[in-house]
């Protein structure tokens, strides 16, 4: 007869211990999934319904953050941030701030117009020239538009400037003071202090982008070049302030240049001198501004600031809820090209030679898109990666897809060469463009570590073997050759310029080089075709695709949506309990990553594009640093 074997006391121990284990594990597991069960089950059930709108409601535009032309984080990442507080990923899309104006002209529901664009972060004169126009229209059209702000930066007020009336808070502040281009110089500090000697090769004396790497100041030519398109840009924002206030851009001027005496005989308060200059209608706190809105409109105790209000996202919200979730109607399809111009997958706010290549792609692919507007703001980047992106404009136009460009505050550099090719390209007369020019950057080392008694020596098989080794002197003969694949990518931008505008090498010489244009100038110079903004470029391409009327056809930013779960996430967390749960729980804070990606900085793209790529030692750049 076989008896049962019974286990030691120290097994028993081990296998109870590997009992509660496991029992732990099951529960835990069961715990998190109904706990997840049941967050599906409230985003599905609870989530927030869009309330009828009722009549003489004020619209409250209160945009806070960058404008920007398409978000730099994808959903996921940006509805976490939002739900957590996280002020520093704010951001607002200029579609968004430009069709809320849109439907507020028409929508009988909305009586007048708050507007606070204090918040705002303006990113160049273009894209607030298409929202100060809509603004324009709001109030030409009768609806009433306040604005009212306690600070108010140079480009916020050209948007204030369009309002009915303009309010300044007492102890706040404006200056209308001019435009400049200042960057640092590293040359000294670089080959002087450092020892590290930056090789630049070019073409076209109006190239300036790398000059900080070899100069210690800004060149004639850069500096010519530079203050005759501010120019234009400053004397236009002049203008346009003149007429939304009734005043002439002399008065404005002569308020600039006697600046001094002017905040002295105010008593150095700058709001009484704002008001002094006619530039705001009168000075009032928030508070006054809130009972301002209330007598004028529907006083509401429940409402934040005690009248009939909706703001900017709620509106969106409205205008949205009448869209048909299923729309047959062919579309004009909107390809953003935002950011530096860099190869392979790039994350949203940055432009991918790959990335956005595969959106192009996708839209030629695509039977529902019978035409596309590419809408491009960028100052460029990499040349290889341009050339991906301009060979799918070309390939769209080859498959009977009309393309426009629409150009937004910069498109210079790559960024025109990804625009040369469309059938029409729309600017804004204060657009930056041009700057066709193509340079190479390359740093070699040893001086600076024979400073720490660091040398270079080996041997290679031929004389050109290890010649890229920036631990090395550069030999001459490299530098002809790297001279002569910065000429060949010269050769080809204003080869390729001269093709697809009808012009001869030599036409687009003169106008090339590197130089820097406003808008208007490059629209003299035959290097833009037309003005107007993203609504003029969608009704040119629609018509050029016979579409009909623009209630006919349906115009669809094409981008990337994100995964099934991180929709369903997003559209959880913008539900009441949702943001509740995110904001408040310190279980959500523990897991959930808060880290939004940021754009990088001028010197981080040089570094970042000297890196050697596969078989190209130097990457040619048509890169201009051509901002404010």
């Amino acid at each position: 007869m076989n008896e049962v074997r019974r286990r030691g006391p120290i097994a028993r121990v081990f296998v109870g211990i590997w009992d509660a284990m496991n029992f732990t594990r099951r529960l835990a597991f069961n715990l998190v999934f109904f706990f997840l069960l049941l967050l599906f089950l409230v985003a599905l059930g609870a989530g927030d319904r869009v309330k009828p709108m009722v009549g003489r409601t004020t619209l409250v535009i209160a945009p806070e953050g960058r404008l920007v032309e398409q978000y730099s984080t994808d959903a996921f990442t940006r509805t976490l941030a939002k739900a957590m507080g996280d002020d520093d990923a704010k951001e607002v899309q200029l579609r968004d701030l430009l069709r809320a104006i849109e439907a507020a002209k028409d929508d009988k529901r909305v009586e007048r117009v708050l507007l606070r664009v204090d918040e705002l972060e303006p990113s160049g004169y273009a894209q607030l020239r298409e929202v100060a126009a809509a603004l324009a229209r709001l109030r030409a059209s009768g609806k009433q538009v306040v604005a009212f702000g306690n600070q108010y930066g140079q480009g916020q007020y050209l948007l204030a400037a369009q309002a009915s009336e303009v309010y300044l808070d007492p102890m706040g502040g404006m200056l209308i003071e001019g435009l400049a281009g200042y960057r640092q110089y590293y040359r000294q500090g670089l080959q002087d202090k450092l020892g590290v000697d930056v090789h630049l090769f070019k073409v076209g004396e109006y190239k300036s982008a790398a000059e900080p790497f070899i100069l210690d100041a800004a060149s004639p030519e850069s500096k010519q070049a530079d203050l005759f398109w501010m120019s234009d840009v400053w004397q236009r924002y002049l203008d346009d302030i003149a007429k939304a206030r009734k005043l002439t851009a002399q008065q404005l001027a002569a308020g600039i240049d006697t600046l001094p005496e002017g905040i002295a005989a105010a008593g150095g308060d700058l709001a009484r001198f704002a008001l002094q200059q006619k530039l705001v209608d009168g000075l009032k706190t928030e508070e006054q501004v809130d009972d301002l809105m209330a007598e004028r409109g529907v006083a509401d105790s429940d409402a934040p600031r005690g009248f009939r209000q909706i703001d900017l996202e709620g509106y969106l919200k409205q205008v949205d809820s009448g869209l048909s979730a299923v729309d047959e109607r062919p579309q004009v399809a909107v390809v953003v090209a935002e950011g530096e111009i860099t190869g392979g997958e790039q994350p949203p706010g940055r432009i991918g030679g790959e990335s956005t290549a595969a959106l192009l792609r996708a839209a030629r692919d695509d039977e529902k898109v019978k035409a596309v507007v590419l809408r491009v703001s960028s100052p460029g980047g990499e040349v290889f990666a341009s050339e991906q992106i301009r060979r799918e404009v070309v390939g769209l136009k080859e498959a009977g897809k009309p393309v426009v460009v629409s150009m937004g505050n910069v498109a210079a550099s790559g960024g025109y060469w990804i625009s040369m090719n469309a059938d029409r390209i729309y600017a804004d007369p204060s657009t930056i463009t041009g700057s066709i020019g193509i340079f190479g950057i390359f740093p070699t080392l040893p001086r600076a570590l024979d400073k720490i008694g660091v040398h270079t020596d080996g041997v290679s098989t031929t004389r050109f073997g290890g010649a890229f080794d920036i631990t090395r002197k550069l030999d001459p003969d490299v530098g002809q050759v790297i001279q002569s694949v910065i000429d060949k990518g010269y050769r080809d931008f204003t080869g390729k310029v001269a093709q697809a505008r009808k012009k001869s090498v030599e036409q687009i010489d003169e106008v090339a080089r590197g130089r820097v244009w406003t808008g208007a100038q490059a629209k003299e110079r035959g290097l833009v075709d037309a003005f107007g903004g993203i609504d003029a470029a969608v009704a040119d391409v629609a018509q050029r695709a016979k579409l009909g009327k623009p209630a006919e056809y349906r115009v669809r930013y094409y981008e990337d949506g994100g995964t099934p779960f991180q929709r369903w996430f997003s559209g959880f967390a913008e539900s009441r309990i949702g943001a509740i749960w995110l904001r408040d729980s310190d279980l959500a804070r523990t897991l959930l990553a808060r880290a939004v990606p940021r754009s990088a900085d001028d010197l981080r793209f040089i570094e970042n594009a000297m890196k050697p790529g596969q078989g190209m030692r130097v990457k040619a750049l048509a890169y201009c640093f051509c901002g404010f």
